[in-house]
């Protein structure tokens, strides 16, 4: 999987009400109270400020295609939302999930018989195909004409709003945050006129990340290195080693530190083996994307560094869709803080 591009977009979401230009009365004041009260019974219309292009959606989307980006932020998401009715073809999966039954529901979508272009991802043609009327990716890689995909205007013509996920817009995930993946529900939430379902899953969250982290304020931060198994994004022994991201605001809350949050500017560091050798590691957080056994991983990069103190005390969790953007991070904040602080939780 293409996992060396970043993945996901900061945006800015807002509720747009009709104008007085929408409303047929030629008294400016009741065409805007006409509209204004349409506007509260439906919740539409709806627009979004998407990486400097607006969205207005007049209703509730039906025919909804989710490209792939090496993600599952935003196919979880409208499960959790309760909108799996909507998608005509999904391309996300992870294999696995810290949710019981999300995977088995996602693996159950249908996937439209796309067949993936050299990018893994859904052709030009094959999407214009699929007659969606939203298209959800996780950057801005999912719109590039020279990708051999749709454009956004492309899109637009076809009728088909489209949607780039928080920090998105420019492919830099460095900046990512627990507060993206909150933002992305709250999108979600507006466009399919579902706020409520999402201010409830982003509160629930909330709660327990809160409740986590002060239970383990003041705990020493145990150093940790984050990575995906059995995963190449470069060209040393450990490419997969997450330097940066939501993953650190994920361990920040659970009371631990990054390992490599230095190593690199970006999203992931490239590491040899040696490098990783010097690297005092307290514990291991792998991430198995669409691996079956991330655990063995674990396992074997145990043994094969003897020295780090994760090793000698055979500390490590293994996490998959909880510890990326979407809505459920607080329970890869939960499964950390009790790997790294068990007595304080």
């Amino acid at each position: 999987m293409p996992m060396n591009r970043p993945v996901a977009t900061a945006l800015a979401a807002a509720l747009c009400l009709l104008t007085a230009a929408c409303g047929s009365s030629s008294d400016g004041k009741a065409g805007d109270a006409t509209a204004e009260a349409a506007a509260s019974k439906t919740g539409y219309p709806v627009t979004l400020d998407n990486c400097g292009q607006k969205e207005t959606f007049d209703k509730a989307p039906g025919r909804v295609v989710v490209m792939n980006g090496a993600s599952v932020a935003e196919v979880s998401t409208l499960l959790a939302l309760g909108l799996g009715d909507r998608i005509v073809a999904n391309q996300q999966t992870y294999g696995n999930s810290e949710v019981p039954g999300r995977a088995e529901a996602i693996e159950k979508l249908p996937d439209g018989a796309v067949k993936q272009n050299d990018a893994f991802d859904v052709p030009r043609e094959t999407m214009i195909g699929l007659r969606p009327d939203l298209v959800l990716s996780t950057t801005a890689y999912g719109f590039d004409e020279k990708n051999g995909f749709a454009t956004r205007d492309q899109l637009k013509d076809v009728g088909a709003h489209s949607y780039v996920s928080p920090q998105g817009c420019d492919q830099d995930t460095s900046k990512m945050t627990i507060a993206d993946s909150y933002r992305l529900l709250r999108d979600m939430g507006k466009v399919f006129n579902v706020s409520d379902k999402a201010e409830e899953l982003i509160a629930v969250s909330e709660k327990k990340i809160a409740a986590v982290a002060d239970k383990v304020k003041g705990e020493k931060k145990p150093r940790v290195m984050v990575l995906f198994s059995n995963m190449s994004m470069g060209g040393n022994d450990f490419s997969s080693v997450v330097a940066k991201g939501i993953y650190n605001d994920i361990l920040a809350e659970a009371g631990g530190a990054n390992a490599f949050e230095n190593a690199s500017e970006g999203s992931f560091a490239d590491l040899s083996k040696e490098k990783v050798a010097a690297t005092d590691v307290d514990a291991l957080v792998v991430i198995g994307y669409n691996d079956p056994d991330p655990a063995a991983y674990a396992e074997k990069l145990l043994k094969e560094f003897p020295q780090w103190p994760a090793a000698r005390n055979s500390t490590y969790v293994t996490l998959s869709d909880s510890m990326y953007l979407g809505p459920s991070n607080d329970l890869a904040v939960e499964k950390i803080a009790k790997m790294l602080h068990p007595d304080a939780l």
